[in-house]
């Protein structure tokens, strides 16, 4: 192994390390999953979207949304509604709760991390993208997943399957 790759392998360690201190201190401050963390994220930029967006935009199959769908309504923090315009399509609102709760754990690292890229000029924000897709290219990472691992995906008894009947009507 040369130097540099060496070099490099050492640095991506210390940056999933960083990742994984941070999620694991996530998930204890809030009592959810890395998982569940991430959809409450995606809903709180505009507060309401479809399942099929959710999983689209966190790279996910729309039975794994649906799960995590499942157990963040069953909590308050998220609740269904159908769409007006089409009763059989389903919107995933954030509710007070679930905003409440993303309110009182922030993601330090995240914060952190946005402030300082935001500051870096425009061709470095662009290269640092760059070289970042390449790296999960080398690692044939591109479609892997930002879940964590499949095991916080699979339900854990009966109280967390789906339940068909609890589709709310939209006000």
């Amino acid at each position: 192994m040369t130097e540099r790759s060496s070099d490099t392998l050492i640095a991506l360690r210390r940056i999933m390390h960083a990742l994984e201190t941070n999620a694991r201190a996530m998930a204890k401050a809030s009592n959810l999953t890395q998982a569940q963390l991430l959809v409450l994220h995606t809903l709180s930029r505009n507060g309401q979207e479809m399942p099929r967006d959710i999983a689209r935009m966190l790279g996910v199959g729309q039975a794994t949304i649906s799960l995590q769908i499942d157990r963040l309504e069953a909590r308050g923090l998220v609740r269904r509604a159908r769409r007006h315009s089409d009763r059989r399509a389903i919107w995933v609102i954030l509710t007070d709760a679930g905003r409440a709760l993303l309110d009182q754990t922030p993601d330090p690292l995240h914060d952190r991390f946005s402030r300082r890229f935001e500051h870096l000029p425009g061709w470095e924000q662009a290269m640092l993208l760059a070289v970042s897709e390449r790296l999960a290219s080398l690692f044939d990472a591109e479609d892997a997943t930002p879940f964590p691992t499949t095991e916080e995906l699979r339900p854990a008894g009966p109280a967390d399957m789906p339940a068909a009947a609890r589709i709310p009507e939209a006000p």
